[in-house]
């Protein structure tokens, strides 16, 4: 079952920001993810949302996890958290019958 990363946020910091940006794709590469948006200038709808979002696939939710507590992107992921405020979750694909 594929899964996904979704994260959206609003950066707060760009000069620290960047720090994440030069560092993450390694880390994605090494787990087999597959970037399918990244837009930074979100169009808003409904509610508050920030104006990134971002949605990775992974072959598995087990994956993405994988990703995410993997010590090479744990090294890094302050300077997302650091310089943004907003969320990221982990999900898995469920397709209806």
């Amino acid at each position: 079952m594929t899964g996904y990363v979704v994260a959206n946020y609003d950066i707060t910091n760009q000069e620290g920001y960047q720090a994440y940006l030069q560092t993450v794709a390694p880390t994605l590469t090494s787990h087999g993810a597959e970037i399918l948006a990244a837009d930074y200038e979100t169009e808003v709808r409904e509610g508050a949302p920030g104006r990134v979002t971002i949605v990775i696939r992974f072959d598995s939710p087990e994956a993405a996890r994988g990703w995410y507590e993997s010590p090479e992107y744990q090294e890094i992921v302050h300077h997302r958290t650091d310089n943004s405020d907003g969320f990221l979750v982990i999900c898995e694909e469920r397709r209806r019958p």
